[in-house]
Formats: C-alpha cells, structure tokens, sequence
C-alpha cells in the first residue's frame, strides 16, 4: 500500500484477533485478572457515535490491560425486555422478540467493524430464556431469604396503559407513552426489600474511593437518612375510636408554629372518614389522581379538604389545630401524616395561604429582613434567631435546634428521636408482557407459592396480542394456567412481570459465566469479580447503581456472589454525552423542520439544503432521533474508518465532558492517522545511517512519550494522551535519526496508538517488523534514566523582557553560558557594538543582560 486506505485493512485486522482468539476471557491463575464493563445497550436498533466514544473508552482500558500482563474480561450484551419492544410492535403488528432480536443482530453487526476487543462468546440478552430463567431462580431464593414480599401499595397508574409506571415514567403527571393523566390506585406489588439495607449502602459508599464523588452524593442524598421525632397529635372525638394521629418530622424545632395536620388521601383516618361521608370520599378520589413523584406532588395544584376533626397540641390542650386530607402527602412517606408550619416550608406556606390557616413564625433571620409573601425557609447549617423555640430565644444553627427539640420533647415524654431513611424498598410488578414473568403461582388452597426451579423458566408465549392496552398475559386463554406446585391442584401463575431495572441489576455477575446452569458459577465469580472498572452515563447514577450494589448484597446473602462482591464496582467512571448541532428549517405552520447533518452543506459558518434553503444552526446539542442530530457510525466508517471514529471521539475533549461531533473534526483526524500512517512506511523503506545525537534526542522523546501517553491512560485522561501521540508524531516526523533509532520510535509509537487505534497500529507494527500481533505485545515500559533531559532551556532576559533562549548542557559552566550568550544574535543586535551593564545568569534558569 502506498497510502493508507481504512477499508483495505480493518476487515483484515478483525480477523486476525478473532483467529487468534486475543480477546477470549478464559480463567487462568498465571496472571492478574482485570474486568472491565461498559453498560449494555437497549436494542434500538442503531448504535450512535455517543455508543462508539463509551464503549471505545471501555476497549482502550481493556486492549491497554491485556498489552500489560492482564487476563481481562470485557464482554458485551443487551439490556432487552421493556416497553419500547411493545410500542414498536403495537405500531407495525408484529412481535416484541422478533422486534428484540433483529435490532440485536443488527447492532451487532454494526459493533463489529469498529474493532472493539469484546469476548463475544459470552453475549446473550436479558430476554433469552436462559439468562431470565436464572433471574427467576433467584427471585425464588430471596423469598426464601425474606428479600421479597407483596403488599398493598399506592402506584402511579396509568390509565390508558393500564400499567404500573415507575417514578421515572411519569412525565408531568403524565404516562411516558401514552400521555394519559396518571392516577394513583392501590395495588398488590412485589417487593425487594431493598430498605432493611439503607444504613448499609448508605455507609458503604465511604469505601468506594475510586467512584465520582457526585454520584456518592446523588446516592446519599436518594438513600436520604435523617433524624427527627416521631409523636402523636391526640384527636379530639375522631371517628369509630380513632384517639390519635401519628406524624414524624425532620423539623421539631418548628413545632411551635404548627398551624394544620395533613393526612394523606391513603391515610386510615382518611378511609374511615371516606367510608361514610361521600364529600370526602369524593376529595380522595380526586386527590388520588396524579403521580406519586416528588416532581408530580410538588408541580400539582395544593389541594386540601377540612375534615373538621380537630388534635391538640402536645404542648398546649387549649390549641387546637384543624386535620385536612392533602393531595400531596402520601402514605409511603414518614406516618402518612405531616404538620405543616407555614412560616418555614413553602409548600405549607402556599397551602396555609390557600385555605386561611395561620402562619406562625419559629425563627427569623440573624441578618437581614424577614421574606414577605413566601416561606422563610434558610439552610440547616445556617444560624437562626429562635422566638418560639423549646429553651427560650437564642440563636442556634437548625441542626443544633433539631437535635435539642428532639430532646427536649423525649424529656416530656413527647415521642422519641427516630432516624429514618428516605429510600424505600423497590416495587418491582409491572403490568405488561414483555418483561421477565414473576415465578409464582397463585392456589386457592396454599396461598401464593413460589414455583419449583426445575420447571423454570417459566417462559412468556409467543402467541400474544398487544392490539389492545393493558397486560395480554392475563388474556392469554391458556398461559395463566398452571398447577400448585405445593399441592397439585389447578392454579392460576402470576401475570406481573418484573422491572426492567431487575435484568440490568445483576448481569455483570452472569457474564462471569454466561452459560451456567445456575445465576453464577462462584468459582469464576470468584475470579472475576469485582468490575475493576464499571463505564456508563450520568443518568444512572442512582437507580441501576443503588439496585445493582443491592442486587449484590442479596445475591451474597444467597450464595450466589462471594462476601467480596458486594460492592460489585471498584471503580466507575461517567462519561460526558456526544453532541452536534441541529439543522432545523420551518414549515409552513411554523413548526420547526429538523434536517439530518449529511443533507446539510456548510459553507462559510452557515448552512443549506440542497436546493439552497438556508438552515437554522443550533450548536452543540444532545444528540437526538427526534431532532435528527445523529450522526450514523456506519457511515463514518465507510467514509473514514473506524479507527478514525475511534481517534476522535477520544481527542476533542476530557471523557467526562461532552464532545462536540463535527465533521472538520473527523476529517482533521483521518488526515492524522493517514500521516502516521505514512511516516512508518517512509521509515520502513528508508536507509538512514545512524546519527548518534539525533538517534538520543529521538530516543529521549520516545521514553517521554511512553510515561506520558501511559499516565493518561491510567487517569483516563485518553485526550491528554493522544495530545502526547500528536506531539511524538511531530517529533519523529522531524527526526533526523538513522533508520535504527526511527523504526524503534515508530514500533513505540504504533504500540501506544494501539488501545486506541489499534488497526492502523497493527499496519504499522507489520510494515515496521514487529513480530506476532501487536495486540499481544508487551506495552513499552519508560527508561526512566532516558527521561532525564540532558541539556535545559535558557530564556535571555534583555532589560527585563524575554527576547531569545538557548540550549545548553546541565552542567555547562557559567562561564561557558556566558560566551553563548554573547555571542546570540539577539543579544549583539542590543548591544550594537557596546558591552553590557550587567549579565548574570542564574544555573540551570535563566540568563539576564542589562545594556
């Protein structure tokens, strides 16, 4: 080849590693083990280049582990069950697993040309029966743990859908898909008991050193623990019995300015009262309309209906205080049951303000005037004037208040200090079909009874119809049918299907034995775990990853993880988003036209379709399907190659900020490899003598870059090491070293390009003589004693202003320096003629001349 040519030699490369078997994980004791992960893709059907920046970081971690001695496992799957299967075959009439499988082929096909070292052999999907049949096993063991449970339990119900939605798929009060008004209804649900371990996660996420502190603290705060004090209001004359109202706060130190009790519309005083009145059965059928998220209750309309029930204060039996059902308490939270004090939360402010109630200030500003018209509500940590606290008025912090009303109120024998969490444990029931089905079979004689393991998996039918809503498991003439597994009478199975955030939960467990017939093999989960280095998206920094260090714990707990493994991540990295620039015109309503970037010609900062309409230009924005900003991986590597994909998504910015894709951008990059390309043929053809000074400094350059372009990959700092590779390129481009010296260089300079551009590396280490395959070559160690510059750098300083440098051995004498420094042109044109006033050089620095 007399230039390079992507297309002629990717192919060729792809082979060879599959031939030789490079990236096949098999368990061995002779050397250290490394996993690394990134996390599996849903099967859209189409990979994106944000898809080629995290899985080609995962790659160069992995490529650059096995070059150092490691025996790495790096595997790849599909995260498969969930709605968008379903959507897509409501739309086209066809299946959610041919839909699922054909995108997966698809996906994979598009994977496999962009050279990622995978270990394909150990790929499955999380809706093969073999992988959810093995999920279903240790469904069965954790309710013989107690890890799991039903119970009645108020969800977001979508109404249209007729489906439980997560708190995640409730968009403005709305169902993600369809749109309808969500509702709360009260529903038997499955449960993890993912609660009873909320101290645990909550302390462990002090070890885990190698993870982004933000995502520690998205953790903390989601686990969510506080103390506060848990007490009764006593009910003057309340319904059929009912003496008290309990309630627990984070806030005793406002108690003074109660104003109102709220009850949740799921309250058991709100049911009884339901029972016969019909205006407040009425209020609760309303209230109960509308998500169950923070977002939801805190974007409703307040709502509130006066019981006219009345408690009294704990401190005071003349104060009074009115009981009202509130549409944004909910039963799940604390007690179901709040007082509010309006002076310091604005959603009771708002509430108080609504109905007339009063609002009665606890605290006031150190500094500064009190709010007007809004809640005075000031950070915990912040000092405050206390007027109505529990030891007369003084100036605390809230925290310091907190803990001396909780005490104050044990010592009257008001409640008791209680910490409590904020995470709840993790309804996983869904009402749909494409989902893992929940092994249990429902008998009229036994209960509720797990099934037996050996008639798992308990597989989904293929000959469902999803023409209609809701969940076609319980249409299914025959599915549902089953016998006790207990008793062997007629049964019914259960028809939920679990969360998808349960397959994602514990697959980095099965990949260490992806073919086990139980969830794990302990002796290579043994050997495998931990994921030495976890890679994937800000977003899911709370859900997957609390479930997943949950999933752990539980699967230890049933024998299935070693004690080590239940942190599963030792490190984590989240990288930053791809982005590009949306192209958009108007139509004739006004309504923004979105254009794919390859139908957009730029020219002189703007942009133009092809029949010359200016396009309207918005830089850098999250790549997006429905704005038509994506950029297709496919296409890349058929115009450029996919070591160019890889090459740039790596260089243009830190891996934890986003990327901005541009096309000058890849092109630069093509044009860059196609140079390296072209300095080692031009070496490998050449006859250069050696140049003993030359072959030093070349060879003093290459030592340097091995220790830089090696720090960077250890920090992933993959930016900072290709800017090292750009510098050493232009370095051994300009070398004047003889062939021996060059071709060493050049052999280096292919290895550190390796993990990321690894076909050209492999051209390259060929046409320069390197033996076998440079994917399993040894990484280049530094010589430590070569990176210790021989000569330093000088600046001359004329009358205090930098004019010239010069390079002189270390140890030069001052005298030495001094007769080069006169001698420098910059210096004889100053002193045209004349000798200096002063010149004085400081070893080793810098040179000063006064003229």
């Amino acid at each position: 080849m007399t230039r390079y040519s992507a297309a002629d030699i990717e192919g060729k490369w792809q082979e060879a590693w599959e031939k030789a078997e490079i990236f096949k994980a098999v368990r061995s004791a002779d050397k250290p083990k490394y996993y690394v992960l990134e996390m599996f893709p849903y099967p859209s059907g189409r990979i994106h280049i944000g898809h080629v920046r995290n899985y080609t970081m995962g790659d160069v971690i992995a490529r650059y582990k096995i070059s150092t001695g490691h025996n790495v496992l790096h595997p790849m799957g599909f995260d498969a069950f969930g709605m968008p299967a379903e959507n897509a075959a409501m739309a086209s009439g066809g299946h959610p697993k041919d839909w699922t499988y054909k995108n997966i082929d698809d996906m994979v096909a598009q994977m496999k040309p962009l050279g990622f070292g995978l270990d394909w052999s150990r790929m499955f999907a999380t809706c093969d029966p073999e992988y959810y049949g093995q999920q279903q096993s240790m469904f069965i063991d954790f309710i013989e743990k107690g890890l799991v449970y039903r119970k009645n339990a108020v969800v977001n119900w979508d109404p249209v859908d007729m489906t439980v939605l997560a708190n995640e798929q409730v968009i403005d009060g709305k169902g993600w898909r369809s749109g309808a008004e969500v509702e709360r209804r009260e529903l038997t649900q499955w449960f993890f008991k993912i609660s009873d371990f909320s101290e645990e996660l909550l302390d462990a996420l002090d070890g885990l050193n190698d993870w982004p502190a933000k995502v520690k603290l998205m953790q903390a705060n989601w686990i969510g623990k506080s103390r506060g004090l848990q007490f009764a209001f006593s009910l003057i004359d309340g319904p059929h019995g009912a003496d008290r109202v309990e309630v627990y706060t984070t806030r005793p130190d406002t108690l003074m300015g109660a104003s109102f009790v709220g009850i949740s519309p799921d309250h058991p005083l709100a049911k009884t009262l339901e029972r016969d009145r019909e205006d407040v059965a009425a209020f609760c059928a309303e209230a109960r309309k509308g998500g169950t998220t923070e977002e939801a209750l805190e974007k409703a309309e307040k709502l509130g209906f006066d019981t006219g029930l009345r408690v009294r204060h704990p401190f005071d039996d003349a104060w009074e205080l009115p009981v009202y059902i509130a549409n944004f308490i909910l039963m799940d939270y604390g007690t179901g049951a709040v007082f509010g004090c309006p002076a310091h939360d604005e959603r009771d402010f708002d509430f108080a303000t609504k109905y007339g109630l009063p609002i009665i200030p606890t605290f006031e500003p150190v500094e500064g005037d009190y709010p007007e018209k809004t809640a005075f509500v000031p950070l915990k940590s912040e000092k405050v004037r206390y007027v109505k606290g529990f030891a007369g008025t003084e100036v605390q912090t809230g925290e310091d208040a907190i803990n001396a009303a909780v005490d104050f109120c044990e010592s009257k024998g008001v409640g008791q200090g209680v910490t409590k969490f904020r995470l709840r444990d993790w309804g996983l029931s869904r009402q749909r079909y494409w989902g893992c089905p929940i092994p249990v079979v429902h008998c009229d004689t036994c209960g509720v009874v797990p099934e037996k393991k050996e008639n798992l998996p308990v597989k989904l039918p293929d000959d469902v119809s999803l023409d209609i809503p809701g969940n076609p498991l319980d249409r299914h003439p025959t599915w549902r049918d089953c016998t006790c597994p207990r008793c062997g009478q007629p049964a019914q199975r259960e028809t939920d299907t679990m969360d998808t955030f349960v397959d994602s939960s514990w697959y980095f467990a099965r990949f260490t034995a992806p073919h086990a017939e139980t969830p794990t093999d302990l002796a290579e989960a043994e050997y495998w775990m931990n994921v030495d280095q976890y890679i994937g998206g800000i977003e899911h920094a709370i859900l997957h990853l609390l479930y997943s260090r949950f999933f752990a714990r539980a699967m230890h707990i049933c024998g299935h993880l070693p004690e080590k493994s239940k942190e599963p991540f030792n490190a984590l990295f989240t990288q930053g988003m791809v982005t590009h620039a949306i192209y958009q015109t108007k139509d004739a309503n006004g309504r923004p036209v979105y254009h794919y970037p390859e139908a957009v010609e730029l020219r002189d900062g703007k942009g133009y379709l092809e029949d010359a309409t200016e396009v309207e230009i918005i830089p850098s924005a999250k790549m997006s399907k429905s704005k038509n900003n994506v950029v297709d991986p496919v296409q890349i590597i058929e115009q450029y190659g996919a070591d160019t994909a890889r090459w740039f998504v790596l260089s243009d910015s830190p891996p934890e900020r986003d990327v901005e894709w541009t096309a000058s951008g890849a092109e630069a990059a093509s044009k860059h490899l196609a140079r390296v390309y072209r300095i080692c043929a031009e070496i490998a053809a050449s006859n250069d003598a050696d140049n003993a000074k030359e072959d030093e400094t070349l060879l003093r350059a290459m030592h340097k870059a091995i220790h830089e372009v090696t720090g960077g990959i250890d920090s992933f700092g993959f930016n900072t090491s290709i800017a090292k590779l750009y510098g050493f390129t232009n370095t051994l481009a300009k070398s004047k070293a003889g062939k021996t010296a060059k071709t060493e260089a050049a052999k280096t300079l292919a290895q550190l390009m390796s993990p990321m551009t690894p076909h050209l590396a492999e051209e390259c280490w060929q046409i320069l003589g390197g033996e076998d395959l440079i994917a399993r070559a040894a990484w280049p160690v530094p010589d430590e004693k070569m990176m210790v510059d021989e000569t330093v750098t000088m600046p001359i300083q004329i009358n205090g202003k930098r004019r010239a440098e010069i390079s002189v051995a270390k140890d030069m004498p001052k005298e030495e320096v001094e007769k080069l420094v006169l001698e420098h042109e910059a210096v004889l044109k100053a002193l045209d003629g004349g000798q200096p006033k002063k010149l004085i050089v400081v070893p080793g620095r810098i040179v000063n001349v006064v003229v």
